[in-house]
Formats: C-alpha cells, structure tokens, sequence
C-alpha cells in the first residue's frame, strides 16, 4: 500500500513539474488526410468514450478512444479549427506529443448539413428494419455516427 501511494506521489508530482515541456507536437491524421504532423499548438479538445476533455502540454500521458464528435485543435496563432471524428485513437506522451489516429476526420466547415442529416435518415431506417444481433450493432453505430455528423454541422 506505501508502495503504490508514494508511486502516486511521484507520478503526480512528474505529471504537475515544470522541467517537462511547455509546447505540444500535434499530430493528426486519418486516411483521407494528414491534419497535422509534428505542430505546435496550445490546446486540442477532444470527445472520448470516457468523456471529453481538453490536452494541455505537459498532460499526464494516457490513451484514449474517440468516440464520435468534434475535436477542436486551438493552435499557437490564436486560430480554432475544428474537425468531425468518426473514431480513433488518442495517444498523449511523456513529452508533450499528442498523436489522434482517425478512422475518419473531416473539417467542420466542410461537412453539408442536409447530408449528414440524411446519413442520419437512412441509418435510422436500418435500425428500424435490422433483424438480428450483429446488424442492430452495427446500424447503432451508424446512428451514433450520423447524430454527432448532424450536431458537428449545425
């Protein structure tokens, strides 16, 4: 037990020192794109299964899964950009490296409102008309997909 409690110590007290890096490197990427690789930036929110939160430099290192939504990447210039995530990975490091892998990743301003409604529509429609375990899973996961794609373009 005094083990673990002084273990924690120590990686709290590493986690919070200031000997670690004030700058981030930002990678990003998913397979329609490279988003960023290797940049500076001040903050990247992100929505996760365990819930969304916002990376900082010198962030505890963890991992993490996207979950669908947006992710807004606050670069060092004063400039938000913000991006749709269908899912992935985020990977924070020791050093201040943050790497997000995307199944998909799309800019915000680029996503058309009537259709992401409409992959909505029709993913609903396969939930309603799914007849066993693994196709009600999967049109589910369309419907999570297309609820947040409906909220990323309003």
């Amino acid at each position: 037990m005094a083990f673990r409690t002084a273990a924690f110590g120590l990686r709290r007290m590493m986690s919070t020192s200031s000997a670690r890096s004030a700058e981030m490197s930002f990678t990003f990427a998913a397979p329609n794109a490279v988003h960023y690789n290797g940049a500076a930036v001040r903050q990247i929110d992100v929505p996760s299964f365990s819930g969304a939160f916002g990376i900082l430099p010198a962030h505890v290192p963890s991992l993490a899964v996207l979950k669908p939504g947006v992710v807004t990447v606050y670069e060092d210039d004063g400039a938000t950009k913000k991006f749709f995530v269908s899912s992935g990975s985020i990977t924070i490091n020791d050093d201040s490296s943050v790497q997000i892998l995307a199944e998909e990743a799309h800019k915000v301003e680029d996503i058309d409102a009537n259709a992401a409604r409409q992959v909505l529509a029709d993913a609903q429609s396969a939930l309603a008309s799914a007849n066993d375990d693994v196709a009600k899973a999967e049109a589910q996961i369309a419907v999570e997909v297309g609820e947040a794609l409906v909220a990323a373009a309003q």
